[in-house]
């Protein structure tokens, strides 16, 4: 059962953007990887059905038995859904493509909307003692989006430092605005971080440019550039911070970290 009257709990961020590519799954499993690393206990939630932050944290299919789809739709005890990664401080709630057809099945429930809210705010939560939840968002603003915006305190957007990057963040910020008046008031931007940035390349130069123009102080300082490494580390179902510590992504990941720890000095 959701108690709403407990003192506020983890701090939950929603990491989202409708496009696909820009980054969103890899800042997830890294940002949240670096926290840990800076003594922080967190927990990711994989909300998308391609299940790639799980298998990027370590989680064989086979281990999937209770899923993001479970703790939405059969109200299962958080005990049996959260597991434990290979990385000290980190759990996860792992996702498998069961969770597509999430959409469908939840379009006859009058709290459709609030489920992962309802599930996340369970006193059970407090036992482990989480700092952060980072909710890994599908790649659409579908009803599983929703259901993380909701249950969000802040959304971090992933921007790719690529031509029409910024015309597809208006889509998002609509999103989050009719979340706010519909169902979470308090939902506020955490930050733009952007992403795949190359230093030598003047397109990457002007969208950062043209972002903090019109952002302004939305947009986090630190950067993620395009890196082998951090291309490399999924494959490894490993964060690049424990395939390749000393690469410029792990570098820039931690820095992200440290970028949101003084934000919401912790």
């Amino acid at each position: 059962m959701s108690d709403l009257t407990r003192p506020e709990g983890p701090k939950i961020i929603a990491v989202a953007n409708q496009k696909g590519g820009v980054g969103k799954t890899t800042t997830t499993i890294n940002l949240s990887a670096a926290l840990a690393e800076a003594g922080h206990r967190v927990l990711v939630v994989d909300l998308d059905p391609q299940g790639n932050a799980s298998t990027g944290l370590g989680i064989e299919q086979s281990d999937r038995e209770f899923t993001t789809y479970e703790l939405l739709l059969e109200d299962i005890d958080l005990k049996d859904v959260i597991q434990a990664s290979a990385i000290e401080n980190l759990a996860i709630i792992p996702a498998t493509v069961d969770l597509s057809s999430a959409d469908l099945e939840l379009v006859s429930n009058e709290k459709r909307s609030f489920l992962l809210h309802d599930a996340l705010r369970q006193t059970q939560i407090d036992e482990f003692e989480f700092d952060f939840i980072l909710i890994d968002c599908p790649p659409s603003l579908n009803l599983l989006t929703v259901n993380a915006m909701i249950a969000a305190h802040t959304v971090l957007v992933p921007l790719q430092s690529e031509f029409f990057a910024l015309e597809g963040l208006s889509q998002l910020m609509l999103t989050i605005r009719e979340v706010r008046q519909s169902g979470n008031t308090d939902l506020r931007i955490e930050g733009v971080v952007l992403t795949m940035y190359d230093k030598r390349n003047n397109l990457s130069q002007q969208v950062e440019q043209d972002a903090r123009d019109n952002l302004g102080d939305l947009v986090f300082k630190t950067v993620i550039p395009r890196n082998v490494r951090l291309s490399e580390a999924p494959s490894f179902a490993m964060p690049v911070l424990t395939y390749d510590s000393a690469s410029k992504g792990a570098i820039a990941y931690r820095a992200l970290a440290q970028e949101l720890i003084e934000k919401n000095k912790l």
